[in-house]
């Protein structure tokens, strides 16, 4: 279902799919279902690989420790470049984190997230969701710089408390994916 605005905290998530690319080089369709069925998920939107501002975002993200543990929440990242594109990003900046390729932007239009810069080209607003097993939004971040939603940076610092209050976890003990 698409939808004209960004889904809310407390709205279940359709179980849309899309081609999972990861680190270790491999890559198949996986739904969103399948994804969240061990542990919650924070779903990054980013616009496309290798553009300055989604460089930036993934290494705050790869930088931030607690996110590459993995152990609390999987890290997953959507845009609407290819997956051979996804598996040049994710070697280039050495990310540990599995990358949707998200070309037809149903994952996005799903979130609500799908909107046309400068009236033109289609892309996926930066925007963090994070879902938990019963495909439920419990918390969301959403860009919206004046000209282009798309050059806002994910407040790494805020989300890890998000996450860390909503989930009632802790500081993992141990790092590595």
């Amino acid at each position: 279902m698409d939808r004209d605005s960004p889904i809310e905290v407390g709205d279940t998530v359709a179980d849309v799919a899309a081609t999972l690319v990861r680190p270790d080089g491999t890559d198949e369709e996986v739904s969103l279902g399948t994804l969240v069925a061990d542990r919650p998920v924070l779903l990054s939107f980013y616009t496309v690989d290798f553009s300055p501002d989604c460089i930036d975002e993934w290494c705050s993200f790869r930088d931030f420790d607690w996110f590459s543990s993995g152990e609390h929440v999987k890290v997953v990242g959507c845009s609407k470049s290819s997956p051979g594109l996804h598996h040049r990003f994710i070697n280039y900046l050495g990310l540990k984190f599995p990358l949707y390729s998200d070309s037809d932007l149903r994952v996005s239009d799903a979130f609500g997230v799908t909107y046309r810069a400068l009236g033109v080209s289609k892309r996926s607003r930066r925007s963090c969701f994070l879902i938990d097993q019963e495909l439920t939004v419990r918390y969301r971040w959403v860009g919206d710089h004046w000209l282009d939603p798309t050059r806002d940076t994910p407040p790494v610092d805020e989300i890890h408390d998000a996450i860390t209050e909503r989930l009632d976890v802790g500081e993992p003990q141990t790092f590595g994916f």
